[in-house]
């Protein structure tokens, strides 16, 4: 197992392995859990398993406070036309409650910056709920400014198949 130090000895980031596919889903259920959206989460074992660790499209690295798992971040690289280059989105990041308010949070930031820069990356995008205030001021906190003229949207499910076979 590949671990990735960082400034608190009780503290460490590691990259999964396929073994750790029931921990990415509760940490999934957890985050959904904090933003009220449970009820969203139809990812499995298997689904993820195929889709992290045999297609590769993502990669998760697994927060551990004195070899506890208490957190997770789930990142994959994506492309800007724009400048030309790459970039990498996280698509989530995770500390059990109980951990929060220790750093650690700006740590996991500072790996995939670090990972972000081994990559020529140019910027780093995620998104953030509009009531989650504690994530907003922690992201302003370290330089990130939020993307107002930008409005999110999303085609799923059956409605992606509905535009594919229509004429």
């Amino acid at each position: 197992m590949k671990y990735i130090d960082t400034k608190y000895d009780d503290f460490k980031l590691r990259e999964t392995t396929v073994e750790d596919t029931s921990l990415i889903l509760s940490f999934i259920k957890g985050i959904a859990e904090y933003e009220k959206m449970s009820n969203e989460v139809v990812a499995t074992e298997e689904v993820l398993r195929k889709s992290i660790f045999e297609d590769n499209r993502a990669k998760v690295l697994v927060a551990e406070e004195n070899g506890q798992p208490i957190g997770f971040a789930l990142y994959f690289f994506n492309f800007s036309t724009f400048i030309g280059k790459a970039g990498l989105y996280l698509e989530d990041i995770f500390i059990l409650p109980e951990h929060r308010g220790k750093g650690y949070g700006k740590e996991i930031f500072k790996v995939l910056a670090k990972i972000a820069v081994e990559n020529s990356c140019e910027r780093m995008e995620w998104v953030c709920l509009n009531w989650n205030e504690p994530s907003i001021r922690f992201y302003k906190g370290f330089g990130s400014i939020g993307m107002e003229e930008w409005t999110t949207y999303r085609l799923a499910g059956n409605k992606i198949g509905e535009l594919a076979n229509s004429k």
